[in-house]
């Protein structure tokens, strides 16, 4: 037995992993069980079951993607059908990974492959996007849903068995298969196929289908708003905040949010009762109404809230996309100006002091720059707390809202950089819904959502300067991400995928880089 103990998943902190391949022991059964069972003991451990017309062995999740799979040598020695209960979570661009092993693991060896995965938020950071198959021979013969609503999703196919044992005749197996060490199968006396004489000639054997793919794009509208969705009816909160900057990274959480309640209306539409039942308490409908969320933007209007915190460093420009886009997606919109406070701290801190810190532009300091770019950061999140906590009590509701953030994966990968560790508008939040995507893919998703969901008002944030409008604009400056970082955003995308994807260290990182970045720049700028 192998468990996950890597990335996301530590098993090894709960289980003991069972050692004893192709072992079983007696285990005696609590008394309450043997009056009901009529058993004493039953056998533990690593076997197979066997029916009367076929061998079934169990996968579990984590061993499909190790290079020594069980189905292997359980394929060798018999079995024809091969089960996975998994818990595997959503990643970018992972479906590929999971159809490939599910199609290898019957293609060499024949045989039918029932994989079920987990689908919902587990009420943590992760979210199980589901995708049931069913692979016969190398094909899948059938697939679920790989985003849902649904709790529970059902897949079927109707399979001859005798297709595995024909797909088994190559000698080269039988050879292997000969000297194959033996499971010790649990016999049971039942069978999966009806008698002959049950045989229904107008059901029809399922075929190989061409397996649904979402591209990255729609799978970043999917797997998040489903994720938010499972989540904020779990948590018994009455829906979002969000401190909406103008810039393409706030932009993108609230589209997601959007694309939520266009997955919520779609449910209600098919008459989703759970579905209605959870947008009904979230949006503080009496129990008696008979509100349907069928509208996107009316379902945005009740949940999802976002707020614009400007300073008089903010410009036009952003105050303006954020209201169009908030108009745009129905949400409750408020618009503010926190200089006061700014000044407050600052004059706190020069009658301590003595001393009044002053921009870079206006002859301060590296350090008191950055502490004045600070202070507007950490004020807007505590800013956001106070208004996610009584927002709803405004409004006539009780409970209160979760703060989303805003930070992509690139920007997390290097928040210890100096000039970057301002930038976060919610450096503090409840929950990321991009916290795992680059900014390569979250502006394909934005161009994407442009035509999907019939929002032009993406053009905007799509052709804007990416800023963090925490220094005062002047004739000479204005502040840029990309500048205060030292590098551009596709360039940290790299160090992003090198970093997590490739697995790379400091130096094996350098190393790819001089390969990939050599023809325009010289080992000492890649190293700097």
């Amino acid at each position: 037995m192998w468990l996950a103990n890597d990335g996301n998943y530590r098993e090894l902190r709960y289980f003991t992993p069972w050692m004893k391949h192709r072992q079983t022991e007696e285990h005696f059964l609590p008394r309450i069980i043997q009056h009901i069972t009529g058993q004493t003991k039953v056998p533990f451990g690593d076997a197979v079951i066997s029916t009367v017309d076929t061998c079934i062995g169990v996968e579990l999740c984590e061993e499909l993607f190790t290079p020594s799979s069980p189905h292997i040598l359980m394929g060798l020695d018999g079995v024809e059908i091969f089960t996975n209960s998994s818990g595997s979570h959503h990643e970018l661009r992972k479906l590929y990974t999971r159809v490939e092993l599910i199609k290898e693991a019957t293609l060499k060896l024949g045989g039918v492959y029932l994989y079920a995965n987990q689908q919902g938020c587990d009420g943590d950071r992760l979210y199980y996007d589901g995708c049931a198959m069913i692979a016969v021979n190398g094909k899948i013969v059938a697939q679920g849903s790989q985003f849902s609503l649904n709790d529970v999703e059902v897949v079927s196919a109707t399979i001859d068995i005798e297709d595995v044992r024909s797909h088994r005749t190559w000698k080269s197996r039988g050879m292997q298969a000969a000297g194959a060490e033996r499971y010790q199968r649990i016999e049971v006396p039942m069978a999966l196929s009806g008698e002959a004489k049950d045989f229904l000639g107008d059901v029809p054997i399922s075929k190989g289908i061409e397996v649904r793919y979402h591209r990255p794009e729609e799978e970043i509208a999917l797997g998040p708003a489903c994720w938010l969705w499972d989540y904020l009816r779990r948590s018994r909160t009455q829906g979002f905040f969000i401190p909406l900057s103008g810039g393409i990274d706030s932009c993108a959480t609230s589209v997601i949010v959007y694309s939520m309640c266009r997955l919520v209306a779609e449910a209600a539409a098919r008459g989703d009762k759970q579905v209605i039942a959870d947008a009904r308490r979230i949006a503080g409908e009496p129990s008696e109404s008979i509100w349907m969320p069928t509208d996107p933007r009316e379902l945005s209007g009740k949940i999802f809230h976002t707020c614009y915190m400007g300073t008089e460093n903010s410009s036009s420009d952003t105050r303006g996309r954020a209201r169009r886009l908030a108009e745009a997606i129905g949400s409750y919109h408020i618009d503010l100006n926190m200089d006061a406070i700014v000044l407050a701290v600052r004059n706190l801190f020069a009658v301590v002091t003595g001393v009044k810190p002053k921009f870079r532009v206006h002859g301060g300091s590296e350090a008191e720059n950055l502490a004045l770019q600070n202070i507007q950061a950490r004020i807007r999140m505590v800013l956001a707390y106070m208004f996610a906590q009584l927002l709803p009590f405004v409004r006539g509701r009780s409970g209160g809202l979760l703060v989303l953030g805003s930070a992509n994966v690139d920007e997390s990968g290097v928040s210890a950089l100096k000039k970057l560790a301002t930038r976060l508008i919610t450096p503090i939040a409840d929950i990321n819904p991009i916290g795992a995507i680059s900014k390569t893919d979250l502006k394909k998703f934005i161009l994407y959502a442009r035509d999907a969901f019939k929002l032009p008002v993406l053009d905007d944030f799509l052709n804007a300067v990416p800023t963090a409008e925490l220094e005062p604009i002047t004739e000479t400056y204005v502040q840029a991400d990309e500048a205060d970082m030292g590098m551009t955003y596709d360039e940290l995308s790299v160090f992003g995928r090198l970093r997590k994807v490739e697995k790379c260290g400091p130096y094996s990182m350098f190393t790819k880089l001089l390969h990939e970045w050599g023809t325009t720049l010289s080992p000492e700028q890649v190293c700097l």
